[in-house]
């Protein structure tokens, strides 16, 4: 009984409609009715079963539509090497990786009664049979343009009738009794279901280095959608929707080209992605979306402490913006003065550079490269 009154008085406090709603309103004005459909919090529980099936249908399109357009475009699907069951060295190799000096693989040698270059050959099949090809590197990106793009495109047919599409004013007026019409409804479920399938594919695709700034971006976005949709902020939340979609299509095709070896057609994709996303991110993003929630709104809708909430999430997303922003334009400078598109910086699995846009020749062709030397292996190669 105690528990009980401690979850009603939580349910209470937690959904105070001071804090929810604007001042003068309460639950019982969001109720549906005759003329208004209110976005409904227990909607939220449908993205997750939905990306589950998406992750679903994604090892469908992969295998047979993205795994033979590859091999069409001349990639090959090389066989990951077979590597002997270790647990001494599969657990060193996951805590410290390629990173390991001399002396260790010593003593990993004189505990596995194995020679050093025995346990060098084993760490290096092992990075190997980790190591995800060209191939499978292509279809994953394949299946986040499909993606990509279909959100776009499926937004624009969304909002391309709606007035707050074309002024962005009308985010507020009438707020916050604003009809959720089935497309917006779908738009929102979709848009979510993808995020959240990308936050679980991240644990099992490989990782990257941005491994913890992209877990961030994909539970922020998750949260601003769901925090927008319990609010009632749609049709704002519409817009940061279909803002975010329409850049990374173009890096995915992008990375497509560049593990075909379509250098020229990457060029000018990575290009195109580089324009598009400054211009969405650093410029509509804040100068627009940001300017009217943090400007305009309070001009038109009594402020309250979700639009507050609202705000510090629209804010760190701005953050992550600038954050890429920075590697993305390394890397756009480097192709006016190199002449080509090196390495993507956000996604490297190596050293600084972002491999999602380039893997080297050498790499295609030997897939057990050299074990990485720590710098005390380094210096004593050098004496």
């Amino acid at each position: 009984m105690a528990l009980l009154d401690t979850w009603s008085a939580f349910h209470r406090w937690f959904w105070n409609s001071d804090v929810w709603l604007p001042p003068g309103f309460d639950w019982e004005d969001m109720k549906k009715n005759d003329k208004v459909r209110y976005a409904e919090f227990g909607d939220l529980i449908y993205p997750i079963p939905l990306a589950f099936a998406l992750i679903c249908l994604r090892l469908v399109v992969e295998r047979a539509i993205l795994y033979p357009f590859g091999q069409h475009l001349g990639l090959k699907n090389r066989p990951k090497p077979k590597v002997k069951q270790n647990l001494i060295l599969d657990q060193v190799y996951r805590q410290r990786g390629k990173t390991i000096g001399h002396k260790e693989l010593e003593a990993l040698g004189k505990k596995t009664d194995m020679g050093v270059r025995q346990v060098e050959r084993w760490m290096r099949r092992r990075t190997a049979a980790d190591k995800p090809t060209t191939l499978s590197k292509f279809s994953e990106s394949g299946w986040k343009f499909f993606c990509y793009a279909g959100n776009l495109l499926f937004g624009l047919y969304v909002l391309w009738d709606k007035p707050w599409f074309w002024d962005i004013n009308y985010c507020w007026y009438d707020f916050p009794h604003h009809s959720i019409t089935p497309d917006i409804w779908w738009y929102y479920m979709l848009g979510s279901c993808f995020y959240w399938s990308l936050m679980f594919s991240q644990f099992v695709d490989r990782q990257r280095n941005d491994f913890w700034q992209m877990f961030i971006h994909h539970c922020t976005t998750i949260a601003l959608l769901g925090f927008s949709w319990t609010c009632n902020f749609t049709r704002i939340g519409t817009l940061v929707l279909i803002l975010h979609d329409s850049a990374d299509a173009f890096l995915e095709v992008a990375k497509m080209a560049k593990y075909a070896n379509f250098d020229k057609i990457c060029d000018v994709l990575f290009g195109l992605f580089t324009i598009v996303w400054i211009i969405t991110r650093l410029g509509i993003f804040p100068a627009y979306i940001l300017n009217s929630t943090l400007i305009e709104a309070p001009k038109i809708v009594p402020m309250f402490s979700a639009y507050y909430i609202f705000n510090s999430m629209l804010t760190i997303l701005l953050f992550l913006h600038a954050f890429w922003t920075y590697f993305i334009c390394r890397v756009a400078f480097k192709a006016l003065t190199t002449g080509k598109v090196d390495n993507d910086q956000r996604s490297s699995s190596e050293a600084v550079t972002l491999s999602e846009l380039t893997d080297s020749k050498e790499e295609m062709d030997d897939p057990i490269g050299p074990l990485k030397p720590t710098k005390q292996k380094a210096k004593a190669k050098e004496n």
